[in-house]
């Protein structure tokens, strides 16, 4: 049995005693405000003041461990009721939390207890690898954001299946559950399809989307494939399996593909006609940024990796718009810069149809959850992009 939902807001205090939800044998909290053990506002400085990789594992630690127990309660919040159809699946809101932040699918539900109504785990590649030397993410929080060259660390993909696997509340309440593949750093460029094959194949029977990741700028030459001959190749290769997949297991998983924000127009038009020539679901705008000009001269502005945060907001944007241009009617998801409700909607007048959230977690808190999704909520269901890419 799944726990029943822990209840809405914070501000009371003490926090009501967890108890057992009727039946279940699980846990639940009181139907009362709670509070936070600790507040966000009141816990970033203490988190801020540890490097950025170690307070990001103990963070994820701490769900990890308290997920499934009455702590739980401590940060959960209600989910906004949003429902929209994407890809054919019914998303219950439009905000996700986007790939790289559990990138071994160990949190689902607890991630997914904070409202998301999506979330996206991984980078995974086939093979366990460390990932790129340390220090190796950086905050810069004048600009509030990040630059990290992590590298596709992770536990590889049989670690990655047997914590998705173990994920339960999160989609039994309706969450859906996105799995982002990609290749180990040590697999050559033109061997890369085999990677992401061994993860399709993997990944397939556990997720309700695919991700393709094929922009992350952490991975040498991995942003090649986003030419116009190797991504041709990849996806050829990518949908073929699927199809074969899909009788097997009587089962189409949509599968979405994720793009730089470094793209000039052109690029970005070959990469809309590939798309829509192999006949992808969609398409996740986008990853982090190599361009500096938003934060020279700031501390950290010069380390090598991807930036993201408030600087990549309008980049992002730029290519969500190219995008929606080019591909009337295809899914969209935005990620990059979102920081607050007005960011998200941005997203969604650029042409996104639904959202990820990432680094605005790290500098809002859980609060930014319900916050963006009460206001993508608002925005009008004749609102064309919204309307034409949620069929």
């Amino acid at each position: 049995m799944t726990p029943e939902p822990c209840p809405p807001q914070w501000p009371s205090w003490p926090p009501p005693a967890p108890r057992p939800a009727a039946g279940s044998g699980r846990w639940r909290c009181d139907n009362r405000p709670m509070l936070p053990a600790v507040p966000y506002p009141i816990a970033r400085p203490f988190l801020f003041r540890l490097d950025p990789e170690r307070a990001h594992d103990l963070m994820l630690d701490a769900v990890a461990r308290l997920q499934h127990t009455p702590a739980r309660c401590l940060w959960a919040q209600p989910r906004v009721a949003d429902p929209v159809t994407v890809a054919g699946l019914r998303f219950p809101n439009r905000v996700g939390l986007a790939a790289g932040l559990d990138k071994n699918g160990r949190c689902i539900d607890g991630l997914g207890a904070m409202g998301f109504g999506f979330v996206e785990v991984g980078t995974v590649t086939p093979r366990p690898q460390p990932g790129n030397p340390k220090p190796r993410v950086f905050r810069l929080v004048q600009a509030e954001a990040l630059i990290n060259r992590l590298g596709f660390n992770n536990d590889g993909l049989d670690a990655f299946l047997a914590n998705v696997r173990a994920a339960s509340s999160f989609r039994a309440a309706g969450g859906v559950i996105g799995l982002n593949i990609g290749k180990n750093a040590a697999t050559p460029i033109e061997q890369a399809a085999d990677d992401y094959l061994a993860g399709l194949e993997g990944v397939y029977p556990h997720a309700d989307y695919v991700t393709v990741n094929i922009s992350s700028p952490n991975t040498q030459n991995l942003r090649e494939l986003q030419g116009d001959a190797a991504l041709d190749a990849l996806l050829g290769a990518l949908v073929a399996r699927r199809e074969e997949l899909a009788r097997a297991q009587r089962r189409r998983v949509p599968m979405f593909v994720k793009i730089a924000p470094d793209l000039d127009e052109s690029q970005v038009d070959l990469i809309a006609a590939t798309l829509v020539r192999h006949g992808l679901d969609g398409v996740i705008a986008t990853n982090t940024t190599v361009a500096r000009d938003a934060v020279a001269g700031l501390p950290h502005a010069q380390e090598a990796g991807g930036l993201s945060g408030r600087p990549l907001l309008q980049a992002s944007n730029r290519i969500i718009r190219r995008l929606r241009a080019a591909l009337p009617a295809l899914p969209i998801i935005g990620v990059g810069g979102i920081l607050s409700g007005a960011d998200a909607r941005a997203k969604l007048e650029a042409g996104a149809t639904l959202v990820q959230l990432y680094t605005g977690l790290i500098y809002r808190g859980p609060e930014l959850v319900p916050e963006v999704a009460a206001a993508l909520r608002d925005v009008a269901p004749g609102d064309a992009a919204v309307r034409d890419a949620a069929r």
